[in-house]
């Protein structure tokens, strides 16, 4: 065993690698998780978050460890934000995070070591077994309903998306602004990740949850979940309204529209009639004022109206923002000369007054320039269908 540990401390020091351990109020286990972690990598950062118990008389006592401390409690994604900067501060390549409260096993340090070293510069992260003996059944919640969140968010799976047990690349995460400080933290750094284009993965880790009795647990199911709530709630707006754009407008290719067409229009099995509706409906979907959800709304209402779900999705973004003030214009022209109005709207006249009027005649604008739209992308993709004599691939 002290053969192995020792290879993996010089693998570890090759990659540059330091381990940060965010703690607060865990006196009975902090001293163990150390020692433990020790085995495998030199390099210690320990954060305490403001402990009150004996945290910092131990971490005063232990060599060989760095420790930043302060006196307020600040919260978890806090303490990790500061160890994660200490790290990139002090050259270090990766970082690997453990909880303190002795639920990780630091023989599972390996795993990642192993892992890093097939896919550098990736973010990794532990994945629990959720049927695990005494594991709370909150987080077993938490976590799927984070997963679904984070699939959501990104368009990707993971299998545990709150395991504090990670490999951080802390060159590709280092120029990253976050708006959280706690629970939450662990959330949005991942999402962020993704959408930074770093490689974001779960390796299998084992767990251990202490009985009731003996757990110790600074989570607050109400605040925490709460906050987490409020979190994807903004992540998923902004995924809608400049993620999945902005990664549109990057495949927006020659060859990635020819192969498209190729596959989802030429080559479909559905007849003119079928396919034209859903170009025509995606683009209605995507001018109706339902921003931040357009792409869901043509997503599930091409499901029941049993039209072609990739189509309708793909001309739903014919909001991506170069096109997003020619729509705004347009429907506050054409709700203006519906309504039988002047231009309501003007930044040189803001008022509470100008802008509620200029809200009606956006919404009335935007439902007939939708309807207008969509029914000419219908009729011109049914008319080029009919002329091209499209074969339609039966099954």
């Amino acid at each position: 065993m002290n053969k192995e540990t020792d290879t993996y401390k010089e693998r570890t020091a090759n990659l540059q690698c330091v381990a940060i351990i965010p703690t607060y109020n865990n006196d009975g286990t902090i001293r163990q998780v150390i020692c433990d972690v020790q085995h495998y990598i030199s390099d210690i950062i320990v954060v305490n978050d403001g402990s009150t118990d004996k945290t910092a008389d131990i971490l005063q006592s232990m060599e060989n460890i760095k420790v930043i401390g302060y006196t307020e409690n600040k919260g978890k994604g806090y303490a990790l934000k500061v160890g994660l900067q200490k790290a990139y501060e002090l050259g270090y390549r990766y970082a690997i995070t453990i909880d303190a409260d002795g639920q990780h096993f630091a023989d599972d340090i390996p795993v990642f070591v192993d892992r890093i070293e097939q896919v550098p510069d990736s973010l990794l992260i532990g994945s629990r077994n959720l049927t695990a003996d005494n594991m709370p059944s909150k987080n077993t919640f938490a976590n799927k309903f984070s997963n679904f969140w984070y699939k959501v968010e990104t368009g990707r799976s993971l299998s545990d998306t709150q395991s504090g047990f990670r490999l951080y690349p802390l060159r590709k995460i280092h120029n990253m602004k976050f708006l959280t400080r706690r629970y939450e933290f662990e959330v949005e750094i991942i999402v962020r990740a993704a959408w930074k284009g770093i490689n974001v993965e779960n390796i299998p880790i084992k767990v251990y949850y202490a009985p009731k009795e003996e757990r110790v647990s600074h989570f607050r199911p109400l605040q925490d979940f709460t906050r987490i709530s409020m979190l994807n709630t903004f992540l998923v707006l902004i995924a809608l309204l400049v993620y999945y754009p902005w990664r549109f407008l990057q495949w927006l290719t020659w060859s990635n529209i020819k192969d498209f067409f190729d596959s989802q229009v030429i080559h479909s099995k559905d007849s003119d009639l079928k396919m034209s509706l859903a170009m025509g409906w995606g683009v209605f979907c995507g001018i109706i004022p339902i921003w931040g959800y357009q792409m869901i709304f043509a997503g599930i209402s091409a499901h029941f109206m049993k039209l072609n779900k990739v189509i309708t999705v793909i001309f739903s973004n014919i909001s991506i923002p170069p096109m997003i003030p020619f729509i705004l214009y347009g429907s506050l022209l054409l709700g203006a000369w519906v309504l039988d109005i002047e231009n309501a709207f003007s930044w040189k006249t803001v008022s509470f007054e100008s802008i509620g009027l200029a809200l009606g005649q956006y919404l009335v604008g935007s439902i007939i320039l939708a309807v207008m739209a969509g029914c000419i992308v219908f009729l011109l993709a049914f008319l080029l269908m009919t002329l091209c004599k499209r074969t339609v691939r039966h099954e």
